[in-house]
């Protein structure tokens, strides 16, 4: 496997890093204060071409592979984790789904708008009862003539307060639990939707996290997306490229704390010389780039396999286990460099802090990943 970026890859990246630094950064912190969505830099990136980016040019993409998409997420992330995690779940959740299991008619109909960034989509799968047990799904579909009628909520809903488009399952016979559940595209002016709570996050607070309520909600019958009581594999199939998106994210924000500790670590004087002359400080700044290659390396690894049509399930799990721990760490690691600083909203590293946290809890947490990645080795 070649690890090296082509050149197509490389004038993306700093493309995106450019875009990110110049317009992203300087905004970044207000909008995450003020928990306000960042609606003209998503507009942006749709006409740079990054919410479809991994996507055929015939259905509005950008027509590059799945690597450069997670180049540019990572970029995004490096100077906002909630920009980030828009685009990730909105690319991997909304699009790759409708993409790979939709009619040509769903395709034509929802592709052009949401991989141009005019329509930004929102994934449904968590609910009060059901989050890593997906068959505990409590959300009905009941079929009734041409339409079927939803019933029901869904929480964590990222991207849901702006989403025009929904792609969710819900439970079709209920009795069979992961194999009686069906996925559905969902409009949001479909009468009987509405959001619920609005949820107050420790962090990514520049992206919306909300219930979604349906209430008898008549989708047409070609509103189902994929096979009848074949959503779990939908979401399955679809959680696997979402779990890498995650994974770039994660790289976005480590690699945030560490140039930003090793910049500190240069600027901040302790008896008399900056405190990167200090071993214990190299040996932190070594262990934290040094885990956040492994981390990418991983990333792109199951990249490279999801672009070559390969079962990558196992390397994507591994990859969002490793790149979310990472996270975790060279952000503990941040806030130890800057010290007392580290602790206060004067250093962007205590925003790192909270934003790294969630990485080990979406698109499956890290206990759900070690059962992945166990489960196809002990099968």
């Amino acid at each position: 496997m070649d690890f090296m970026l082509t050149e197509e890859q490389l004038m993306l990246q700093d493309m995106v890093r450019k875009f990110a630094k110049e317009e992203i950064e300087p905004v970044s912190s207000d909008n995450e204060r003020n928990h306000r969505y960042p609606a003209d830099i998503i507009s942006q990136l749709g006409e740079l071409g990054i919410m479809g980016i991994a996507y055929p040019v015939e259905y509005g993409g950008a027509g590059m592979d799945f690597v450069s998409y997670m180049i540019a997420v990572e970029e995004i992330s490096r100077y906002c984790a909630s920009t980030g995690v828009i685009v990730s779940a909105h690319s991997s959740l909304v699009c790759d789904p409708i993409f790979r299991f939709g009619t040509e008619e769903q395709k034509q109909k929802y592709l052009p708008d949401l991989l141009s960034g005019r329509k930004i989509g929102s994934f449904s799968l968590t609910e009060a009862g059901a989050g890593s047990d997906a068959g505990a799904t409590s959300t009905t579909a009941v079929l009734d003539g041409d339409h079927w009628i939803l019933n029901g909520s869904k929480i964590f809903a990222t991207n849901g307060k702006e989403a025009e488009v929904f792609v969710l399952i819900a439970s079709t016979e209920p009795s069979q639990k992961t194999r009686g559940v069906t996925t559905f595209i969902v409009d949001k002016d479909s009468p009987g939707y509405s959001i619920g709570k609005v949820e107050q996050k420790l962090g990514i607070r520049s992206s919306s996290t909300v219930e979604i309520i349906l209430d008898n909600v008549r989708v047409p019958k070609s509103a189902m997306l994929g096979e009848l009581n074949k959503g779990f594999k939908v979401s399955m199939v679809t959680l696997d490229g979402g779990r890498l998106g995650i994974a770039s994210q994660a790289l976005g924000i480590a690699r945030a704390a560490i140039e930003d500790s090793i910049k500190y670590s240069k600027e901040r004087f302790q008896f008399d010389q900056p405190i990167a002359n200090f071993q214990a400080i190299q040996w932190m700044i070594a262990d934290m780039w040094t885990e956040y290659e492994s981390a990418r390396l991983l990333t792109w690894r199951a990249s490279i396999m999801k672009d070559k049509g390969m079962n990558y399930s196992r390397e994507a799990a591994m990859a969002k286990l490793k790149a979310s721990e990472v996270c975790m760490f060279c952000a503990n690691k941040a806030i130890q460099i800057h010290g007392g600083y580290g602790f206060t909203e004067d250093f962007k590293v205590e925003r790192y802090y909270r934003d790294a946290k969630i990485t080990e809890l979406y698109e499956g947490t890290s206990e759900i990943q070690r059962l992945v990645i166990a489960r196809t080795l002990l099968k």
